[in-house]
């Protein structure tokens, strides 16, 4: 086994939410809170979060919400939709709150970030516990920690204290390796259970015989990477200790460098070109809000729409087109516009297509975008406000780029009006973003 390096007196910190989007269902409806609940994927299709209850049932993440449907009552299950609005308001407040605990905070998920200590591993985890303690009385989210010399190994700490109670939510490396390096724990964890190691990677590695994570940690690195690549390299580094992968300035906005997608599958399929464009409409609208946002500018709107591959009736077809604007853009009304050319003459109309997204590319920053006075970048400040205006104060599709089926009345139809919007039936309350579904406490 290599020499293990000292470990650095600065570590990191990994905070991530436990079952994230199903504790966020029980902040606000307390009588959930114990039971086993699963929250939905897009049009209520399969379990993408599980409470700890229904783990202990066996439900998987990924099953098909038909096919245990019965089962699921019978074992008194609450399913519920998924409720994006709901997630995305209580993940920026938890995210906000861990902020002011520790310096560097690099937001890798909705439910989940990276911060950089400033202090040794004792105080680290004396402040972290606060922070703990302060994130689930102030939004009543439970989070474990990890604190490690590196982030993958901050990874692997952070699954240790979800998995074992007794660590109280938070683990540090030191405590884990403290007699052998951490090679018993290190040994136990599966080669596709490391951060940064894919499905397709990790069947490779399992081909030379490399299982687990001690093995892949006792690799030559300069090896690994002439097989492979640099990544696997700096992966092997960080299992030992040394830390090699960098900041991310942009994970804390949410910026995107190379593209921006919106990609939804319908509540019902769409036949021919006219649904289809609406849909693109929309969905162009939804990421260029994104777009300006970030402060950035697109070159090319880029559309795809697919059926179901696993529609007996109907054989597999799929459609994509790209539209090369004339100049950077973050103008609503010329992205629009362009995602519905991009489709003009690509659907077959016999076709029922279950699913469309539009992907912005050839993103610069609008700050820094300079050229000739007469060739500017193509942009309706004016226009863009009013949209962001209307969106903040009524919530968002009240108002939008030509008819494109919007409507925004009623709750499970907030995003649209249309026939083809995405199903969520069992969709909860969205009490931090709607004023007509806030909470109301009274006081006897």
């Amino acid at each position: 086994m290599p020499e293990q390096p000292h470990t650095p007196k600065h570590p990191i910190v990994l905070a991530d939410a436990n079952n994230f989007y199903a504790s966020c269902e029980a902040v606000f409806h307390p009588e959930v809170a114990g039971k086993p609940l699963v929250v939905l994927s897009n049009n209520d299709g399969c379990v993408v979060s599980r409470s700890a209850e229904a783990k202990a049932l066996g439900i998987a993440n990924g099953t098909p919400w038909f096919t245990i449907r019965q089962e699921a009552a019978y074992d008194q299950v609450i399913a519920r939709s998924s409720n994006y609005e709901l997630y995305g308001s209580l993940s920026h407040r938890m995210m906000s709150i861990m902020s002011r605990f520790l310096p560097g905070q690099e937001i890798y998920s909705i439910d989940e970030c990276f911060l950089h200590s400033p202090w040794d591993t004792e105080r680290t985890r004396l402040i972290a516990a606060d922070m703990r303690r302060t994130v689930l009385q102030g939004v009543g989210i439970p989070v474990s920690i990890g604190i490690a010399p590196t982030k993958t190994l901050a990874k692997i700490t952070n699954h240790w204290a979800k998995r074992h109670p007794s660590s109280h939510g938070i683990t540090t490396w030191s405590d884990l390796s403290r007699n052998d390096h951490g090679t018993a724990v290190l040994a136990s964890t599966e080669i596709d259970d490391i951060w940064g190691i894919g499905r397709r990677l990790a069947k490779r590695l399992r081909g030379l015989g490399i299982r687990q994570a001690a093995q892949l940690r006792d690799q030559d690195p300069a090896a690994m990477r002439r097989l492979f690549s640099v990544q696997l390299e700096r992966t092997i580094l960080e299992l030992r200790g040394v830390p090699c992968i960098a900041e991310d300035n942009d994970a804390t906005g949410g910026k995107r460098d190379s593209q921006i997608l919106c990609s939804r599958m319908f509540g019902t399929p769409i036949r021919g070109e006219e649904g289809l464009r609406q849909a693109a409409s929309v969905y162009a609208q939804y990421a260029c809000r994104r777009l300006q946002r970030q402060h950035s500018l697109c070159t090319r709107v880029s559309v795809f729409c697919a059926s179901s591959p696993f529609n007996a009736h109907d054989q597999y077809s799929s459609a994509c087109g790209s539209i090369l604007l004339q100049d950077p853009s973050d103008d609503p009304v010329i992205i629009s516009a362009a995602a519905r050319q991009a489709l003009h003459g690509r659907i077959t109309p016999s076709v029922r297509y279950v699913r469309a997204g539009v992907m912005l590319t050839g993103l610069v920053d609008a700050d820094a975008y300079d050229t000739l006075p007469t060739l500017g970048a193509r942009t309706d400040p004016g226009l863009s406000e009013a949209f962001e205006q209307v969106a903040r104060r009524f919530g968002p599709a009240h108002v939008g780029i030509g008819y494109a089926g919007i409507r925004g009345d009623g709750r499970n139809n907030g995003d649209t009006g249309a026939s083809w919007t995405m199903r969520r039936e069992m969709l909860s309350a969205r009490c931090t973003t709607r004023w007509d579904e806030m909470p109301v406490v009274r006081a006897d």
